[in-house]
């Protein structure tokens, strides 16, 4: 399946913002469609995470890959509250402007985040989850804080250029052949481009200000997640490291873990068929419920 980024390219109203998305897939009887959630790093959109796996889910989910507030073609308000919970609130808006009353969730990183505050929030709402080194429910036990990822991460929100995202970007994969001058470019001109610089320092102090921090630590709430969850991890993340899964494994009842040797923070790209693979089997064996909106065996 052959799709382009403008070919696919669609926005819609979630309440008092619009977003942007890209969709694709038709789905099939008793499938819900899949809503996928992008990283937070400087340039991060649901293109540039998730464009070259779309082909992939398409081929049996209707897929959306979605432009959180503050990130890729979407608006950039300031964050209100923690931005789990910003960003949660609005992807639920874009469902109901688009007509869709459940959805997988797959998120990345601060999409992670997102997708288990909404799945908390919404439960609802929500058939099964995959994270992939999700914030907020990484919870370090070994590796010092922050971590090397989110130092260069801070490094360049102080002083945003090239050769400090390229060196953040190198954080985030063990094959540096991966990190091209063409993504850093890429990237580089989306973390700059009008109002990206201040919706970042504004969605970041969202997990420093102590009255809306602590609404971010979703480790703390896991045990209270009842839908099926597979954990998807890098061996070699620096970003988020993987002892930041074991709390999660833990607690959360339905929780399992793969794990991607020689592999980092960006496993839908390091790993990409692997990924691709075990994602689609895991929501295969969903099953809704014909007679209530939670699924049995959701």
């Amino acid at each position: 399946m052959t799709l382009t980024k403008e070919s696919v390219r669609h926005s819609a109203k979630a309440g008092d913002l619009t977003l942007n998305y890209y969709e694709a897939g038709e789905g099939g009887e008793g499938r819900l469609p899949l809503v996928m959630l992008h990283g937070g790093g400087p340039g991060a959109s649901a293109w540039s995470n998730f464009g070259r796996a779309l082909p992939h889910f398409a081929a049996s989910y209707r897929t959306l890959l979605v432009d959180q507030p503050g990130f890729g073609h979407s608006d950039k308000p300031p964050v209100v509250g923690n931005y789990y919970r910003f960003s949660a609130d609005h992807v639920v808006k874009l469902l109901d402007e688009l007509g869709i009353e459940r959805v997988h969730l797959l998120g990345n990183s601060l999409g992670g985040g997102t997708a288990m505050r909404l799945a908390l929030t919404y439960p609802d709402r929500v058939g099964r989850l995959i994270l992939m080194g999700p914030g907020g429910l990484s919870l370090n036990l070994f590796h010092a804080d922050p971590t090397e990822g989110v130092q260069k991460l801070m490094s360049f929100g102080a002083d945003p250029t090239p050769e400090r995202l390229r060196e953040f970007i190198s954080t985030m994969v063990v094959n540096q052949e991966l990190v091209t001058d063409e993504l850093v470019a890429e990237r580089f001109a989306d973390a700059t481009a009008p109002g990206a610089q201040a919706a970042m320092r504004s969605m970041g102090m969202s997990f420093w200000n102590p009255e809306t921090a602590e609404d971010g630590m979703l480790w703390r709430e896991a045990h209270q997640l009842r839908k099926h969850t597979l954990l998807t991890w890098g061996r070699e993340d620096r970003v988020n490291p993987l002892d930041g899964a074991l709390v999660a494994l833990k607690l959360i009842p339905k929780a399992q873990l793969h794990v991607f040797p020689n592999c980092g923070h960006w496993a839908q790209i390091e790993a990409a068929e692997e990924f691709a693979e075990i994602s689609t089997a895991f929501l295969a064996r969903h099953v809704e419920s014909r007679h209530a909106r939670s699924p049995e065996g959701s």
